[in-house]
């Protein structure tokens, strides 16, 4: 009649065996049946299996239906599945004993852990973990601290073989405390590990004593470890501490996921897709595993590796060192042409503007990102800031400004520095030993040279002990207004460069162009080196005004008031770039409406005036290209 049994499953009635199965257990405990063990520790049947007694697990139950059989007892037989549960390591099939074990009261204990997270003094990441932690510590359960191991603390408790009485002390006791009989024993079991690990946050730093480290270290600020031992050691610490010291043992549970494989299953010996980071070390290097276990995932969540994206960011520390060469071959270079380096930012170009308006904006936004403990996201950041826009275009670009006077070329190098020691220290926590050896380098040719550029912390002897960036809230509003203009050279450039790939122009071969720039004729004639240098145009024959004739025959390119015409005689298919230019208006068409839509609906009532200013600038800016464009589709006709 106990409600564990269901009534309609199989003939409705149960066989309980309390000694040998958990829910039985609890339905013995509830009924007050015997508890009785047929079981021996190796397996065997056990005198109270009366004549089975002897027999391996295995073959009673064989002989045991057997029995029954010929005795006429079974009905009939019917196959169903069962649980059965079987060892992790070994995969053998585990049968539960009742045995005399150790057990702690945990209830007191968790919930003033309970307490600790509902309360805001400890705090996980990512937050939806918090419902595992209710889930374990609201239902705890006494806890078994005892092991049958080989290996680990010894449980504290001796027995006397004289009066039976339990000895519990702290050092090894020589006789019985009760009878005072030296024919004591101590117990042969060992702390369950994770009561032991318990103990981490606290013991290591010399507790029971009130030590300095104590003092200093105790709680301490974040743990970081996997979401599979939230419970078995995260809560045990937290358990352990607010008992033994009546304080957290830290503020933040920082739970990353699992590694798993690139398809995204879980390593295992059996299924044989185990990555053995050692030999991915060896391969590609340290800190290209580091980097890929700290940017590949986010907080909580499982990460597949892929070894693909371990090459890759061996690709990325190469690009590191090969950016420090060049600046330092830069450097050289510079030293055997100038006697006396000085460095004036009155003469930044807009390029020079625009990389320290977007470093500020990185270490901005990286401060942020760690501050909210997105790890991986503030290393992407950094990493596509690094190869994105500093050596895909600020080291080209500079290639050009390094050739011009000793003004310029003085202001590069030490924007050079100054944006690639910066990226080195944000970096540094992710890829340790590339950046420490990076910087050790870079460092030594700077302070050798004759220019006279150093950090704002002075030479540090590492980069390890080195400042952490500072966000610069100093940049006048030009920085952001030449940030703004450079990206529209950028988007110039990539826009002629897409055309000399769709019309198979050659890489090395400088074309002819001319550029029709209206109010900001003045600004594209500033950056007509960097124009031609970037993609690939002829310098001397490239014509730069207000308002030019549409040549015959000529690729366009229109970005706002500025059109771009790429005579690229032989070479342009007239329907093709009908084509190209019909799709570039019809997607002008679509920006146009949605920032339309904007500007009539209830953003701009409530955005910032600023925010709503640059979004009109914008829509005259798309507009503007609207008519150019159609201009030139008419031309077609």
């Amino acid at each position: 009649a106990d409600d564990y049994v269901d009534i309609e499953f199989g003939t409705g009635a149960l066989k309980v065996t309390p000694g040998h199965d958990p829910n039985d257990f609890e339905i013995g405990q509830r009924h007050n049946l015997a508890i009785v063990n047929v079981m021996n520790k190796d397996a065997t049947m056990s005198a109270a299996a009366g004549p089975y007694a002897g027999l391996d697990r295995f073959e009673c139950r064989q002989k045991l239906w057997r029995d029954m059989e010929e005795a006429g007892l079974t009905v009939r037989k019917e196959s169903y599945k069962v649980n059965i549960p079987r060892s992790q390591r070994g995969g053998e099939v585990i049968e539960p004993l009742v045995s005399w074990q150790w057990f702690v009261d945990a209830e007191p204990m968790a919930k003033m852990s309970l307490a600790a997270v509902h309360s805001g003094r400890i705090k996980i990441v990512p937050n939806h973990f918090e419902k595992v932690w209710n889930n374990w510590l609201e239902n705890i359960q006494p806890w078994c601290i005892s092991r049958q191991l080989w290996w680990g603390h010894r449980i504290p408790v001796w027995y006397c073989q004289e009066c039976g009485h339990l000895t519990v002390s702290t050092s090894d006791p020589t006789a019985c405390e009760e009878c005072g009989s030296p024919k004591i024993e101590q117990d042969p079991d060992v702390l369950d590990t994770w009561f032991s690990s318990a103990l981490w946050p606290f013991s290591t730093l010399g507790w029971p004593d009130e030590t300095a480290d104590l003092e200093r270290f105790y709680p301490t600020d974040i743990l970081e470890t996997g979401y599979d031992i939230l419970f078995f050691w995260v809560a045990r610490m937290v358990m352990a501490a607010t008992l033994y010291t009546n304080d957290i043992p830290f503020h933040t549970i920082y739970l990353h996921g699992l590694v798993r494989d690139e398809h995204g299953r879980k390593m295992s010996k059996s299924t044989g897709n185990v990555v053995d980071p050692l030999e991915l070390m060896e391969k590609y290097g340290t800190d290209a595993l580091r980097f890929t276990l700290l940017t590949g995932g986010t907080p909580g969540n499982d990460l597949n590796l892929a070894l693909t994206k371990v090459a890759s960011n061996r690709n990325f520390a190469n690009k590191i060192w090969n950016i420090a060469r060049f600046i330092i071959h830069s450097l050289d270079k510079a030293d055997e042409k100038h006697s006396e380096m000085t460095v004036n930012s009155d003469v930044y170009s807009i390029a020079d503007k625009w990389i320290i308006f977007r470093l500020r904006n990185l270490v901005s936004d990286v401060d942020r990102l760690m501050d909210g403990y997105q790890y991986g996201e503030a290393g992407r950041q950094v990493h596509d800031f690094l190869w994105n826009e500093f050596a895909d275009w600020y080291l080209e670009l500079a290639k050009v400004q390094l050739e011009q006077d000793a003004s310029a070329a003085n202001a590069t190098l030490k924007i050079l520095f100054e944006v690639f020691d910066t990226s080195l220290r944000l970096l540094h926590p992710f890829i340790p030993f590339v950046t420490e050896e990076t910087w050790q380098h870079l460092s030594e040719a700077f302070k050798e040279s004759k220019v006279g550029i150093e950090p704002q912390d002075g030479w540090p002897e590492a980069l390890i002990i080195a400042s952490w960036p500072r966000f610069d809230e100093g940049l006048t509003p030009d920085y952001q207004k030449s940030a703004e203009q450079f990206e529209q050279m950028r988007e110039l450039i990539r826009r002629i460069r897409a055309i000399r790939s769709e019309y198979g122009v050659p890489a090395a071969r400088r074309i002819p162009a001319s550029i029709s720039a209206g109010d900001q004729a003045t600004l594209v004639e500033s950056q007509r080196p960097i124009l031609s240098f970037l993609a690939r145009l002829d310098e001397s024959s490239l014509a730069i005004e207000q308002e030019l004739p549409i040549p015959e025959g000529a690729v366009t390119i229109v970005l706002g008031e500025i059109t771009v015409y790429l005579p690229l005689s032989g070479l342009v298919d007239i329907e093709q770039e009908r084509g190209r230019l019909t799709k570039e208006l019809a997607e002008l068409d679509k920006q146009i409406s949605r920032v339309n839509t904007l500007l009539q609906g209830e953003f701009a009532a409530k955005a910032p005036k600023e925010v709503v200013e640059r979004e009109r600038q914008k829509l005259a800016r798309f507009e503007s290209s609207r008519i150019e464009l159609q201009v030139r589709l008419e031309s077609f006709e």
